[in-house]
């Protein structure tokens, strides 16, 4: 009987300088079997003797033939087939790539004599990408080979190509190699991730000789959307060398920005920033569902700047969208709230995707549940009340794993055993009573969730039951409609104690002018930790307190599409507790499947500005389009249509500009002050000092605006953390966002930490913001001079 030999291959390509770190590397390396780490084959079920590398070349000669690589391969005209050129057993030799590359070129073209570098422009190089393969099913033929096409990027840096490779047997191997992509002599810009409108500034370029001869040439620098402010010479570098040189550029106005720099006829490069605009921002916003046709007017300011105007079009595909980017998502925001959101999901998501119509991928759900689950441990270790409330449902929602299982146990009786005798759960000095319900409600939730046994299903009813006496003896002392929704949707009350509690959420819903509705949040009122809800939070709690509520049916759409409208890619519907019953809430209310089909038409005064087609994977995504606003000033008609319509489909429009900054008073008791020296030092560390003040009980988020390549300096923040001066920090290009706990009447807040700017010129912020329970006052840009 033959013996069958095929295999199955992954193969990735990573840059090696960049995006494989020494983690990364061992980590992968862990799935390599010793015998195969170094450059060898494998065909079909036994692998190919290794080859030995080759003796690396002499440096000059070897930076040649890598020069005629990089040309040959690395423009947009030609790629290379990766496995024909590695051959079963490694990838080949620089000589070897570079051979089959040129046998191609004269194929395609028999008549073009070979360039000398002399008589024609080098190609410009514009195709960054620092992962440019992956590949994690290729089917081999019966000998063990595989062709890949591949285009190799213009980075120049070295390649790694990992592949790993089983049987249908199951016999594994794995082998890994790497390429250089060089030029003898290349031109390399370091320009920002961006700049802002009025930026003076000095970008290093870059040339490098890597002969063993000294260079002379002409280096051109050339932008589009900016200004330079001299034109640049020859340049002069020495052999086996480099050289930086300065171009000032001037970012006049707003906009995108394309540098192009070139070497003589050697090498050329393009690359490409935002310029962001200065001035105060401006947001105008719809959102709500897509079940007919919607029309809105709306204008900015008459004195919004015209080159920064836009509209920015979201488009939420139902539950399921938000399911899939949820999953993708929730085990990088880093937070005890988001590891607990991120376990549940990863546990649930099976289900969920099922439910809603979607496809599970187990082996993302399993990487997820590894992630959250080692997070969960170390948070369960010496657990409260507070963290056992929010840790028992998500390791309860994983069950055939037994040390979740049993941590989610153990929880679950930490939260059981903080309950008083009078019913309330938690408590300490200090808490009102309003703390002390929502508490209360939480730990029932928890123990509710444990019901594996009869013992468990036993203790969730004795808490339940308590809980329920609390709940009703304190029903007069229940003044807000948050602390109502998070009582009402734990499950606990019924009958007539029910009823009340919903009819006041019901009283306090509110409508905005775009129709959606909301629940909001009145000053004072805290969660089960200490900080202020949100609005999205709040609203979540009301839809599921109010879904099954017959009173309630006209409400629900309403809340649902405030729900929609609130949800970010990047940081869900806020933090990790607000995503939990966010998202619990829009798959409870937009779980029905959608047609194959959709097409999105956004019109301004009758005339489309942007359509889009969802179909296939894009109804599983969330879309977004932006379009540039004609006569911002002025009031204009939208219409914003779905064919078919689909009530579960969700959209926010934003529309943004930017106008003059004026004096600014500050807004309801919020106040910001950054004190940064006006001159600094390139690659020296700046102290910054700020210095703010909130209404009492405010959770406070501020967002200090820095200047373009400023890095920030994270120990400085930890050390902010760990004297529990702020909660959590974040980073983003342009600030830095400090989370702040709420501060006792009179309290200032005070902070200090650096930052290194790594860009020389005049460079302009964008403004800060403070803000917190949807207030927010704006500190206008400032202007620093780094020498």
């Amino acid at each position: 009987m033959k013996r069958h030999r095929h295999i199955w291959v992954a193969i990735a390509m990573l840059v090696a300088s960049g995006t494989c770190n020494r983690s990364d590397k061992s980590e992968l390396k862990q799935f390599i079997p010793p015998a195969k780490r170094e450059i060898g084959g494998f065909a079909g079920e036994e692998a190919a003797p290794a080859r030995r590398a080759p003796a690396a070349p002499a440096p000059a000669a070897a930076r040649a033939r890598q020069q005629g690589l990089l040309k040959l391969l690395g423009d947009s005209g030609d790629s290379a087939n990766l496995a024909e050129i590695a051959g079963v057993g490694g990838l080949g030799t620089l000589e070897t790539l570079g051979a089959v590359a040129r046998s191609r070129r004269k194929a395609a073209a028999p008549d073009d004599k070979e360039s000398n570098g002399d008589d024609e422009a080098a190609p410009t190089r514009a195709w960054f990408p620092e992962t440019f393969l992956f590949n994690p099913l290729v089917v081999t033929d019966a000998s063990g080979n595989a062709t890949i096409p591949v285009r190799v990027p213009d980075r120049l840096t070295g390649w790694r190509v990992l592949a790993l490779a089983h049987s249908r047997v199951g016999a594994q191997a794995g082998a890994e190699t790497r390429f250089q992509g060089t030029l003898p002599a290349y031109v390399d810009p370091i320009v920002p991730s961006f700049l802002m409108a009025g930026d003076e500034v000095s970008l290093p370029i870059q040339i490098v000789n890597t002969t063993d001869r000294p260079l002379t040439a002409a280096l051109r620098v050339e932008l589009v959307g900016a200004a330079l402010a001299r034109a640049m010479g020859s340049v002069k570098v020495d052999a086996e060398s480099n050289l930086v040189t300065y171009a000032p550029v001037r970012a006049n106005r707003p906009g995108t920005v394309t540098l192009r720099a070139s070497l003589g006829d050697m090498d050329a490069v393009e690359r490409t920033f935002p310029v962001h605009p200065t001035g105060r921002p401006i947001t105008e916003t719809r959102s709500g569902t897509l079940a007919s046709a919607r029309t809105f007017e709306a204008s900015l300011p008459a004195s919004s700047d015209r080159e920064s105007a836009k509209a920015r079009l979201l488009v939420f595909p139902g539950a399921l969208a938000i399911l899939r980017a949820e999953l993708a998502a929730a085990s990088t925001r880093g937070t005890l709230e988001g590891d607990a959101y991120a376990l549940l999901l990863a546990g649930r998501g099976e289900t969920l995707l099922r439910k809603i119509g979607g496809e599970s991928d187990t082996k993302a759900l399993h990487a997820l549940a590894m992630t959250a689950g080692q997070r969960a441990i170390r948070a369960g270790r010496t657990p409260d009340v507070i963290t056992a409330a929010l840790f028992t449902e998500a390791t309860l929602a994983h069950p055939t794993n037994p040390i979740l299982t049993r941590l989610g146990e153990r929880l679950a009786d930490t939260a059981a055993n903080g309950q008083r005798p009078d019913g309330t759960c938690a408590g300490a000095d200090g808490w009102t009573l309003q703390r002390l319900l929502v508490a209360t409600a939480d730990c029932v939730r928890a123990v509710r969730a444990a019901s594996g046994t009869a013992l468990a299903r036993q203790r969730a009813s004795r808490v339940t039951l308590s809980a329920a006496r609390a709940f009703e003896r304190n029903i007069e002392r229940v003044e807000d409609a948050y602390t109502a929704a998070a009582i009402a949707s734990s499950g606990t009350v019924e009958g007539a104690i029910g009823e009340r509690l919903r009819k006041r959420i019901r009283d306090a819903v509110k409508q905005e002018t775009d129709g959606t509705r909301y629940l909001p949040v009145p000053t004072g009122v805290v969660r089960i930790d200490g900080s202020t809800p949100s609005v999205v939070e709040a609203t979540a709690l009301a839809v599921l307190a109010l879904r099954d509520d017959p009173a309630a049916t006209a409400l629900l759409p309403d809340l649902g599409s405030r729900l929609l409208a609130a949800y970010d890619p990047a940081r869900g519907f806020g933090d990790g507790r607000t995503n939990l019953v966010a998202l619990t809430a829009v798959l409870s209310l937009f779980s029905e499947k959608l047609p194959e089909r959709v097409t999105i038409t956004f019109t301004q005064d009758g005339r489309t500005i942007a359509e889009q087609t969802l179909e296939g994977t894009k109804l599983r995504e969330i879309a977004a389009v932006e379009v540039p606003l004609s006569e911002p000033g002025k009031k204009h008609t939208y219409e914003l249509r779905a064919e078919p319509p689909v009530p579960g489909l969700g959209y926010s429009v934003a529309l943004k500009g930017y106008v003059p900054w004026t004096t600014e008073r500050s807004h309801q008791g919020l106040e910001l002050s950054i004190d940064t020296p006006r001159t600094v030092r390139l690659g020296q560390p700046v102290d910054i000092s700020m210095r703010a003040a909130a209404p009492t009980g405010v959770e406070l988020t501020i967002r200090h605006a820095l200047p373009a390549s400023v890095q920030i300096d994270t120990p400085s923040l930890e050390a902010l953390v760990a004297d529990n001066t702020i909660r959590s920090y974040d980073k983003e290009d342009g600030a830095l966002i400090l989370k702040v706990a709420p501060r006792a009447p009179g309290q200032v807040f005070t902070a200090h930490y650096r930052v290194i700017p790594t860009l020389a010129g005049k460079l302009h912020t964008g403004a800060s913001t403070i803000g917190g329970a949807e207030i927010e006052h704006h500190v206008p840009p400032t202007v620093w001079t780094v020498r």
